[in-house]
């Protein structure tokens, strides 16, 4: 019996060795015509996603009439700047320039972004390295919170806010971010994966306190966890529209005077288009900065058993 088990156990000869701990893998042929059928399926699904994108731009240079045609065309024929030429005028009769609401939104997208991806971050490195009591319960409770809508939460926001007298200030924007749990899970499940814990006991060894290790070797390991956070964060706070809680037209951002310029209807379209060509250049700027990190990050914060 054990010369029965050593045979089957026994290496062979013609098979080729591996690396230690790699498992053989089988050996996939590529067609040329699948390659093509990848890359025009690829084409295709990117250029879908791309339509709301090139249909903005087309539509802010289109003239009154095109925008009257019906059926609306696609492409513009006669392309004009006077939608982006006319956006002073239509803010002119607001209290506010529309620069100011062009500042309160870059302002708030990167107080807020820098403050969540800190607090985030210290929260997800304490459930990931530290040892406390009941750990693994409040990583529970951040997975769990995961499944709410923003919208659901409304109510309960307003309460909070009321309760700490911060409506019709800058915090409103601020808070609701402060508290997200989607930060703390994509560092905490990032760091499971990135910072050996070889790190952090050689730099205690070394003298290095909490926050030392944090800031120097935890945080340049995590980059492009915080990279990515920083793309998203920064894209939802610029597009957000607090509902009943700014009142101050000089607290307002871009996209809450949105409703003022289209109110005018179809005529209003190419301008409303210019607006919203304006509000896509922030979020696409840091997303070309930080693109390479993207994918890596998410491809590995995945959950882990």
């Amino acid at each position: 019996m054990i010369e029965k088990i050593k045979k089957l156990f026994k290496p062979n000869p013609n098979q080729q060795s591996l690396a230690p701990g790699r498992l053989p893998c089988r050996k996939y042929t590529r067609t040329k015509a699948g390659d093509i059928t990848m890359f025009i399926m690829l084409v295709a699904a990117g250029l879908f996603t791309m339509l709301p994108l090139i249909y903005a731009v087309v539509t802010s240079f289109k003239p009154l009439d095109e925008l009257l045609i019906f059926p609306p065309r696609f492409f513009v024929r006669r392309p004009t700047l006077n939608n982006y030429l006319v956006l002073p005028d239509l803010m002119a009769s607001l209290k506010v320039p529309l620069s100011r609401y062009i500042f309160n939104g870059v302002a708030n997208g990167i107080i807020t972004t820098f403050v969540y991806i800190i607090v985030s971050s210290m929260a997800a490195y304490a459930l990931c390295k530290a040892n406390f009591k009941y750990k693994n319960a409040i990583f529970l409770i951040v997975q769990f919170s995961l499944m709410f809508n923003g919208i659901t939460l409304g109510i309960p926001r307003y309460l909070i806010y009321s309760y700490l007298r911060i409506i019709d200030t800058y915090w409103v924007y601020i808070l609701p971010h402060m508290a997200g749990t989607m930060g703390v899970f994509l560092m905490k499940q990032y760091m499971e994966g990135y910072v050996p814990d070889a790190f952090i006991e050689a730099a205690k060894i070394d003298g290095a306190g909490t926050f030392k290790i944090f800031w120097s070797i935890v945080m340049p390991i995590i980059k492009p966890a915080w990279l990515t956070l920083t793309l998203f964060t920064f894209r939802d706070v610029w597009a957000e529209v607090p509902q009943g809680t700014i009142f101050t037209e000089q607290l307002k951002t871009l996209p809450q005077i949105m409703g003022q310029i289209t109110a005018g209807g179809t005529a209003r379209a190419g301008s409303s288009m210019a607006i919203t060509v304006i509000m896509m250049i922030p979020p696409i700027l840091v997303y070309l900065i930080s693109q390479s990190n993207v994918i890596e990050a998410m491809s590995s914060a995945g959950i882990k058993e």
